[in-house]
């Protein structure tokens, strides 16, 4: 079983997986397209990464709004959701991604990567992040069952 998480943005998606038991997530890249609405290309190198780690279901980060609310940005998530279940035939669960971006971006401030490099990985630790809060719930779900 693994899972694949994503953390979707206006011009950019990062990309995790688990390992094949489902414990640790690992950033794998970003994606990067030129304009939001152009999500082909997006999508075909999710569907090959889908087929290269054998996933099984999708995390995708959910940005509410710090106060709870769903605002454009989360709309335009869910739209994503939908699509990405249309093409994978696989179930995307949404999950609350506030602050995965400020705290990539701390992890990565403190392991001493360059602001000018920052950028290019950001989004797939965000991603990691994602994933790896996803895997700690569910774990943290079968200790109490």
């Amino acid at each position: 079983m693994r899972i694949m998480g994503l953390d979707y943005g206006a011009k950019t998606v990062g990309v995790a997986v688990c390992d094949p038991l489902g414990f640790t997530a690992q950033a794998v890249e970003t994606i990067v397209r030129k304009e939001e609405s152009k999500l082909r290309r997006t999508c075909r190198r999710i569907e090959e990464l889908i087929r290269e780690y054998e996933i099984t279901s999708i995390v995708l980060g959910y940005p509410k709004n710090m106060d709870d609310s769903v605002g454009e940005r989360a709309k335009k998530t869910e739209e994503f959701k939908e699509m990405l279940e249309r093409r994978t035939g696989l179930s995307v669960i949404l999950w609350d991604e506030r602050l995965t971006t400020v705290e990539a971006d701390e992890i990565l401030r403190e392991s001493g990567v360059p602001v000018s490099e920052r950028k290019k990985v950001i989004d797939k630790v965000a991603a990691g992040i994602i994933l790896q809060s996803y895997l700690n719930a569910a774990e943290s779900d079968d200790r109490e069952h």
